[in-house]
């Protein structure tokens, strides 16, 4: 019996296919490579000396999932895969909405068909919206997402708990993450944003790395610490195993089961920056731009929940996350072209 992982190429499902493959586990990868590379693989390959099955595959087309489902024996799915640029999805709405919603409707179907009851869904804390207390709890009001990007995780959540309430037997575990930073030790996989990263390690390396010239610290006047915001900065490898460990307690879990996935601490810009500095024995370079319409001072989790239900934790801090990073970008100065 295998374990389906949709977007299983990208950034965190990759990291999260390591996991699952050192772990013992059958895995089999479809992705569309409109995000991620083919040469994934082969890395994957190399890390856990296992060959993977792979289907380039768009789960709009549903033909295509239904062809997979039928020639697999298939337990479980880790659904990664959907557009993720906040900025793209702000200019092309209708794009995310039908990508994001379809290939979930599609999957949720095909499960149905085939009598898969298990999935663990890829949310984020975007779901929140702006919160009003901190930390962020699984409890804390969902809503008032300020990207059509975010908006497409809160529907998602929505309709699969819609979907397991008519459908007895059925499980769902829904992992909102907070902000995956580091990459595998080996720095053969890691975060290769296509154009402009969206997120601030990558901006930060490539700044590193001199694939550009300085890094923009948009806002410097919150109550914060030294001005700049903060976020729950997660190491990409924890974040991977709890996917692992949310699997391993699926048969004890209610139908529908929400974890945060995060540290628990914030981290300011500066404070990463200065923590990247020290790894890298490099100077980044940067400027103050003003504050960006819908950013948030401060966003942390409380992650008790999944220490007491998953008993997952994370293990790797700040500095590790920097640490890999860095050996990432600097053994591949231009991502995985």
């Amino acid at each position: 019996m295998a374990i389906l992982v949709t977007g299983g190429a990208g950034y965190i499902g990759s990291h999260t296919v390591v996991e699952l493959l050192n772990a013992k586990k059958d895995v089999i990868i479809v992705d569309d490579l409109s995000n991620a590379k083919v040469l994934v693989l082969k890395r994957l390959e190399t890390i856990t000396g296992k060959k993977i099955p792979f289907y380039k595959v768009d789960l709009k087309h549903k033909a295509q999932l239904d062809a997979i489902f039928a020639a697999h024996s298939i337990e479980s799915v880790i659904h990664f895969a959907g557009y993720k640029a906040v900025g793209e999805s702000v200019s092309n709405p209708l794009k995310y909405y039908e990508n994001n919603l379809l290939t979930t409707i599609n999957l949720l179907d095909t499960m149905k068909k085939y009598h898969v009851n298990h999935l663990v869904f890829s949310s984020s804390a975007t779901v929140y919206g702006e919160p009003t207390s901190m930390p962020i709890y699984e409890s804390s009001p969902v809503g008032g997402t300020t990207n059509p990007y975010g908006t497409t995780k809160l529907m998602n959540e929505m309709i699969i708990q819609d979907f397991v309430k008519v459908h007895p037997g059925f499980k769902a575990v829904l992992l909102r993450y907070f902000n995956p930073i580091g990459a595998h030790a080996s720095g053969l996989i890691g975060e290769d944003p296509q154009g402009i990263p969206n997120n601030l390690m990558p901006y930060i390396t490539q700044v590193a790395i001199g694939l550009r010239s300085s890094l923009s610290v948009f806002g410097q006047d919150y109550p914060t610490v030294d001005g700049t915001g903060v976020r729950d900065y997660i190491h990409v490898v924890d974040l991977a195993k709890g996917h692992l460990a949310a699997l391993d307690h699926i048969h004890s879990l209610e139908p529908i089961s929400i974890f945060n996935l995060g540290t628990g601490k914030g981290t300011s810009v500066l404070q990463l920056v200065a923590a990247f500095e020290k790894a890298s024995q490099r100077n980044i370079s940067y400027t103050i731009a003003p504050r960006r319409p819908g950013d948030i001072p401060v966003s942390y989790a409380n992650c008790d929940k999944a220490l007491h239900a998953l008993q997952w934790r994370t293990t790797k801090t700040i500095e590790d996350a920097c640490v890999d990073s860095w050996n990432w970008q600097s053994k591949n100065p231009k991502g995985y072209n």
